[in-house]
């Protein structure tokens, strides 16, 4: 049993991996730019959902959209903004080839399953890696974390949440979850508040889904998921000055450091949970 939950999760997450490439070419714009509609070489995307659910390549041409890479604008150290930034010089780009976003989402998913068992909470879990995983690569392209995409997380993650609590076998809190994601998203909230220049208020509404995801476990998991974001951004931060490729007032896009925290959040309550 536990091995099929273990492979399912991986069908599910190189499947549901390979559709994410498209989606964040599609999304990898610049405030106030639409949606790309169309590959590079200017062929419209057929498919599913006005072709937002599809290959990585154009089934016109085959061209495959390019390699996710961007550049993070010299700024105030921390987390991505999400509105333009001063201008400034960019600093070293950040590379994530197409193949590299199936094995990564496949590697969640396991680790996910593998952490919460045959738990009603898994199936909520694997319905959001792959969207995490989207909005990282988005936000690694662009330093932005697109409202349609942060804010219908959010709910999701609650709502999806609230029938589990009903389930015999689940093994958290709604209550907490949902304290969670207002107590998250008010910290970061404060943050931006304070030092709005180094916190993307994007980040803010990012905070909201993660929340819930770790308060579903209790607040030990969600301090220590929130602290390992800002502990990874810090050390990548760290590494990146030690390289020379970065300086001290270097935004990075942070929404993946926070969804990696997250994610060793998650995967430690759910093994604590487990007994």
């Amino acid at each position: 049993m536990y091995a099929t939950l273990l492979a399912v999760a991986a069908l599910w997450g190189a499947a549901a991996g390979l559709l994410v490439p498209r989606a964040a070419y599609r999304l990898s714009v610049e405030p106030g730019e639409p949606w790309r509609g169309s590959c590079p070489s200017g062929h419209g995307f057929a498919g599913p959902v006005r072709g937002w659910i599809g290959s990585v390549r154009c089934a016109t041409c085959a061209t495959a959209v390019p390699a996710v890479s961007g550049q993070a604008a010299d700024g105030v150290a921390g987390p991505s903004p999400d509105a333009p930034a001063a201008p400034a010089a960019p600093a070293t780009p950040v590379t994530v080839p197409p193949v590299t976003v199936p094995l990564v989402t496949t590697a969640a998913c396991v680790a996910v399953a593998a952490a919460s068992g045959a738990r009603p909470e898994l199936a909520v879990w694997l319905l959001m890696v792959p969207f995490a995983v989207l909005l990282a690569v988005v936000d690694l392209r662009v330093h932005r974390l697109p409202d349609q995409l942060t804010l219908p997380l959010a709910a999701a993650a609650a709502l999806l949440l609230g029938p589990v609590a009903l389930l015999p076998g689940h093994a958290g809190s709604w209550a907490t979850a949902l304290l969670g994601g207002l107590v998250l998203g008010g910290a970061y909230f404060v943050l931006f508040v304070i030092h709005p220049n180094g916190m993307g208020f994007g980040d803010v509404k990012l905070a909201l889904s993660l929340g819930v995801v770790l308060g579903w476990y209790g607040w030990s998991v969600l301090f220590v998921g929130a602290f390992a974001g800002f502990l990874f951004g810090s050390l990548y931060g760290v590494v990146l000055m030690a390289l020379g490729r970065a300086g001290r007032r270097t935004a990075i896009p942070f929404g993946p450091f926070m969804m990696a925290g997250a994610l060793l959040g998650l995967l430690l309550g759910a093994l604590a949970a487990r007994g």
